[in-house]
């Protein structure tokens, strides 16, 4: 397929783009990236596709689509996958070049934030479905079925594109003389890139975290008292679990929001381009953290779920015999101990 590549002379000091907008040029970010990243992509595209892979054989399984959690559980699933497809395409991207041509530079790109952005809805959405479960458990019961988990489902979806859209609008693939292919957002003057920018950083900060975040802590918060209020035997460890899961959210996430939310206040405090080689830096770490996380948590979503394990130790029993006495008594005292326990279905 043939594409037209638009070439930048960066080298040429009487070289100027007019009113178009422009890559920082920092070598050592560059060359930190190239170095250091693309082996961040693998091991989360490996983590994810193990991790989600696995959950995904167990629902396939052992478990029916009938069930609100378990409809949310799957999109998670698929969302992460979608993440995790475009993380090998990046990886080679930091590698050396873009050489993957426009078309799958926009479909890349898409799949990247659609899956990003849903993850996170859609790991908010299981917890406000947990919420209701535990908290209003009554009323809950009548309103939780099938359809409600579908339409909520498409909402996410539905979100997670529109956020997206722009990607196939602004992204291009465009030569460097310096750097090589790039696929990155370029094609309009710099104040409506500028604008564009903005719109995503403070879409990412108050969208797809603030609100996430406040939602997380309010629905855990609520849970953690009703836990209190009730008689349950295993009281401490349903509460220390809560305590990892919000603990876990708030560190991964927090860090990479708070540098976006950096560099939109520096984007907005001045008319020209500004290079911060220390935010560059930050974004390159503080992006992993939330990209590991969003791979591994379904995971660590379902697995500390008594069910869950219970079924992995049933494929861990049929995969190796020699552990199968010894799984099975464990997953009977599982199924046992959750048959006693309120709220089993999410089984603290």
């Amino acid at each position: 397929m043939s594409y037209q590549i638009e070439t930048i002379n960066m080298t040429d000091p009487t070289y100027l783009i007019n009113d178009t907008a422009q890559l920082c040029d920092n070598k050592p970010v560059n060359e930190f990236g190239a170095k250091f990243i693309p082996v961040f992509y693998y091991i989360n595209f490996l983590l994810s596709y193990l991790g989600n892979g696995l959950v995904l054989f167990i629902i396939y399984k052992y478990e029916k689509l009938s069930t609100v959690t378990n409809i949310f559980l799957l999109n998670l699933v698929l969302s992460n996958i979608l993440f995790a497809s475009s993380l090998p395409f990046w990886a080679k991207y930091h590698q050396s070049e873009w050489i993957f041509g426009i078309t799958l530079c926009k479909m890349v790109s898409s799949a990247y934030f659609i899956g990003f952005y849903s993850s996170i809805l859609f790991l908010t959405l299981m917890t406000f479905d947990r919420y209701l479960a535990v908290v209003h458990a009554v009323a809950a019961a009548k309103s939780r079925k099938r359809v409600y988990a579908v339409i909520a489902s498409v909402i996410v979806w539905c979100i997670s594109i529109a956020a997206s859209v722009k990607e196939l609008v602004l992204r291009n693939v465009w030569k460097n003389d310096l750097i090589g292919l790039m696929c990155e957002e370029l094609g309009f003057p710099e104040n409506t890139m500028k604008r564009w920018r903005l719109v995503s950083y403070y879409q990412q900060f108050l969208l797809f975290f603030l609100l996430p975040l406040f939602m997380v802590m309010y629905c855990y918060i609520s849970i953690t008292i009703r836990i209190l209020s009730t008689r349950m035997k295993e009281k401490c460890r349903a509460i220390k679990l809560i305590f990892v899961i919000i603990f876990t959210f708030f560190a991964c996430w927090t860090p990479y929001n708070i540098v976006i939310l950096l560099r939109a206040i520096q984007i907005s405090s001045t008319d020209e381009e500004v290079c911060s080689e220390s935010l560059d830096y930050a974004l390159y770490v503080t992006r992993n953290m939330a990209y590991l996380y969003c791979c591994i948590s379904p995971v660590f979503y379902t697995f500390v779920g008594k069910k869950f394990q219970s079924h992995f130790k049933r494929l861990l029993a049929k995969k190796i015999p020699c552990l199968k006495r010894h799984i099975s008594l464990n997953s009977q005292s599982t199924r046992t101990t959750s048959q006693r326990t309120p709220h089993s279905v999410y089984e603290y």
